[in-house]
């Protein structure tokens, strides 16, 4: 059994972004060497979320006015009272998936067929990593 680690770097330009990373993932697992495995998937910041859905433009924006109804970003939120601005990414964080683990199959992801895996940002303008950690033969 092998094991195999790598970050991926990023530093959004906007403070709410989301990003489709399938591609950077399978580049991971032709790294690795791996074939078959499970692969997980990491944001290591708690204001970021890693989650698999559609890379459908319409649905990126359903979530973004969804999140903001449920986590305004000008809440009254009591963790802002510490001089924090980013509860309302904190909890939008939560309401999405922290982490992704997928199985590789013949060294692709196995993903669904409009399954793709997004790094969705809520709190950004800076370097944030995620953590890919892979384990398998």
């Amino acid at each position: 059994m092998k094991s195999y680690k790598k970050e991926l770097w990023f530093n959004t330009t906007k403070k709410i972004e989301f990003i489709n990373i399938t591609g950077k993932v399978q580049e991971t697992i032709n790294e690795s060497g791996v074939k078959e495995g499970l692969i997980l998937v990491n944001p290591m910041h708690i204001t970021a979320a890693v989650y698999v859905n559609d890379a459908e433009s319409g649905l990126i924006e359903d979530y973004e006015k969804w999140l903001e109804e449920l986590a305004p970003y000008h809440g009254d939120y009591k963790h802002n009272l510490t001089g924090e601005d980013n509860a309302h990414a904190h909890l939008k964080r939560q309401l999405m998936a922290h982490q992704v683990v997928h199985a590789i199959t013949n060294g692709k992801l196995d993903l669904g067929p409009w399954e793709q895996i997004y790094y969705a940002e809520f709190d950004g303008q800076r370097k944030k990593r995620v953590l890919v950690k892979i384990i398998g033969e």
